[in-house]
């Protein structure tokens, strides 16, 4: 996630995952896969009308977020499954991921 360590925690604490959270500042890993968008000044004044404050949660002030992914990497270091799509609401499948996971090992 872009957040900084304090919301990663938080957001961690949160869920009560037992799984790392891992924090990618300024989005660099996602913009070394070509996974960020810039969401551009309209965008920006709706989002900070709706109560986020995106340049505190992520530590500058680029407006840049990152498209939701999804990657299934086996044991091998190899990408066995991916999802990506730029619509926050869409994800990849349960059934698809159960597959992928299953076959990654």
């Amino acid at each position: 996630m872009p957040d900084r360590q304090q919301f990663a925690a938080e957001f961690k604490s949160e869920l009560k995952a037992t799984y790392p959270v891992l924090t990618d500042l300024d989005n660099g890993y996602a913009l070394s896969l070509n996974l960020v968008i810039w969401v551009g000044a309209e965008m920006e004044r709706m989002i900070s009308a709706a109560g986020w404050d995106i340049p505190n949660y992520q530590g500058n002030t680029s407006w840049t977020l990152p498209i939701p992914a999804t990657f299934v990497v086996g044991m091998d270091g190899q990408v066995k499954a991916r999802f990506v799509d730029p619509d926050y609401r869409k994800r990849m499948a349960i059934e698809g991921l159960i597959t992928a996971l299953r076959s990654a090992g």
